[in-house]
This record gives structure tokens, C-alpha cells and sequence, in this order.
């Protein structure tokens, strides 16, 4: 019995110890990535950015809500929110306790296609065929159907209200202290909402900096943010490949970017001009597969430098 059995046991023993850690730790193993970027004119003082995204708030995810919260003793210059905050629908008041202090922050938004739809179930193996396929989210796939509304309107008037700059396929600016930050942003690539037409010509004059900020980083929205001199973009939706494999990496992106810059900062280059890029693993996950393997949850505190 032991010759016929006993390889098979062990390994669905380490298969089930493996799930546990990814469901019953690692998804509340709360990170904080820190990055210097060069990107500032010279003279600029270092400005500190803080990355939240894919926060993918369920109700009684208190542990999150608390993180978050304590996200604000890093006295970040400014906010980025790069979208997907919900996983469900009655999750925007937990959303906006767990932001609350971090709307006290300048601040600026997009949304992620899980903040205006909920997500349905489905077999985490067909992200690897559609990888192999070269299909991901809308582009390529059939429209979605019989999907649930999440209340996305109540999250925008919070962030509005406390002063937070919407960017969806649309330009604003944060002052900050005689400093003045020009950014622009793109709706979800992810299920085609993105138009870049209507924000296309590059860096704002009159900026200090100008930055570019999308959900989801697929190629198109990095080429067209690169060619058009933007010097970083900050994006978030790979959440890091959630389940990767220890001294090799992510197996999927969940868009056409490669696995290598899956999480973290790179660069893209395009156009013969080169930026800065920076994905946020994120600190949440689908509320149907709530694991994370070899990939903890995460915000980015950015310092901002000068360049040379």
C-alpha cells in the first residue's frame, strides 16, 4: 500500500497545506513596496506617491480595512488609486471607512472593470488558456452577460467629494504646496472602456510633472502613454500574478503585458521613447478565489526623484 499510495498522499498532502497558506495567510500578509523612481526636473523636492489598488473589498474583510486605514501614517504628497476597489456590491461603505483617512490626502482615481461590474465565477485554468489563446478580458473574448452592477456612482461621489481627481479618459491636476501635478488617465483597457483619442497630446505645459495613470496595462495604453513622452504610468489589475511559482514568477498577467513586468517597476519603451512603469500587485483578490501564492498583498510608496 505504501509503494501505491504513499506518493500520491504526500502530494495531495503539500497540495492542501499549500492552499491553506495561500487562503489563510499569505492573502492577509499585508505589504508595503517601497520604489524610488527618477523622474522629477531638477530642483524639485522628492514627492511621495502612494499606490493603492485592487483593493477588491468584500464585507468583513477587516483586517484590509485596517491596513488601509494605517496607510495614512506614511504622510504620502498625494494618493493614486488605480481601480478594481470592489468585489461586491454592498462593499463601497467598507471601501470608503477603509479610504477614509487616505481621502484626507490629495488624490486621484480610475476604475477597474471589477468597480462597475461584480465578479462571476469561473475556473481559474482559463486564464492560462486565454494566455495561450492571446484573449484576455473583452479584448478578444465575447461581451459579458447576466453580470451584476456594482454601485460604482457612490464610489466616484465619495472620491469626488473629498476632493480625489477622477481620471477616467480625462486630464486633471493636484497642487501641492507650489507644486503642480499634471495627470492623465484612461477608462478600463481591460473591457474596452479606454479612449485615448479624447486625452492624447502628451504632457501638460506649465506642469512641474506629468504622469499617466490606467488600470490595466495593456500595450496599446503603454505605447500610446510612452510615445507621447509620459515619464511614469502607474497601473495595477495583474494582482501579480496572484498565484506564482516560488524562484520563477507569475504565469499569467490577465492582459497582453508580459509576465516579467508583472508586478513591480520597469520600463516601456515605444515610439523610441522609453517610460517608467509601475504595477501594483494589488491587496485584494476576486471574492471567488480569495488565494494568494508567492505574491503577498500590496500598496507602493513611490519617492520621486530627480532625474541624473
Amino acid at each position: 500500500m505504501r509503494a501505491r499510495y504513499g506518493v500520491p498522499l504526500t502530494l495531495t498532502a503539500v497540495g492542501a497545506a499549500g492552499l491553506a497558506y495561500a487562503a489563510g495567510f499569505e492573502v492577509r500578509s499585508f505589504r508595503l513596496r517601497r520604489v524610488t523612481v527618477p523622474v522629477l526636473p531638477r530642483g524639485m523636492r522628492p514627492l511621495r506617491v502612494l499606490q493603492v489598488s485592487d483593493i477588491h473589498m468584500v464585507g468583513g474583510q477587516r483586517k484590509k480595512q485596517r491596513w488601509l486605514q494605517s496607510l495614512a501614517g506614511l504622510r504620502p504628497d498625494f494618493v493614486i488609486n488605480t481601480g478594481d476597489n470592489l468585489s461586491d456590491p454592498e462593499g463601497v461603505p467598507e471601501t470608503l471607512d477603509a479610504l477614509g483617512p487616505l481621502m484626507e490626502f490629495p488624490g486621484a482615481y480610475v476604475f477597474g472593470s471589477n468597480d462597475y461590474y461584480g465578479p462571476k465565477l469561473r475556473n481559474p485554468a482559463r486564464y492560462l488558456i486565454e494566455r495561450a489563446q492571446g484573449r484576455h478580458g473583452l479584448n478578444g473574448n465575447a461581451p459579458a452577460v447576466g453580470v451584476v452592477h456594482n454601485p460604482w456612482e457612490e464610489l466616484r461621489d465619495a472620491f469626488d467629494a473629498a476632493g480625489w481627481v477622477g481620471l477616467s479618459n480625462s486630464r486633471g491636476r493636484l497642487k501641492l504646496e507650489g507644486i503642480e501635478i499634471a495627470l492623465t488617465g484612461l477608462d478600463d483597457p481591460h473591457i474596452k472602456r479606454d479612449r485615448y483619442a479624447e486625452v492624447a497630446g502628451g504632457p501638460e505645459s506649465g506642469a512641474d510633472l506629468s504622469l499617466a495613470v490606467v488600470h490595466a496595462p495593456y500595450l496599446r495604453s503603454l505605447d500610446a502613454f510612452t510615445a507621447d513622452g509620459y515619464p511614469l504610468v502607474l497601473a495595477g489589475h495583474t494582482h501579480g500574478g496572484q498565484l506564482c511559482i516560488p524562484f520563477y514568477g507569475a504565469l499569467v498577467t490577465n492582459c497582453d503585458i508580459d509576465t516579467d513586468r508583472v508586478k513591480g517597476l520597469s520600463t516601456h519603451t515605444a515610439a523610441g521613447r522609453t517610460s517608467y512603469l509601475h504595477v501594483s500587485a494589488g491587496c485584494g483578490t476576486n471574492r471567488y478565489t480569495p488565494v494568494r501564492f508567492a505574491c503577498p498583498p500590496e500598496a507602493t510608496l513611490l519617492t520621486l526623484t530627480t532625474q541624473g
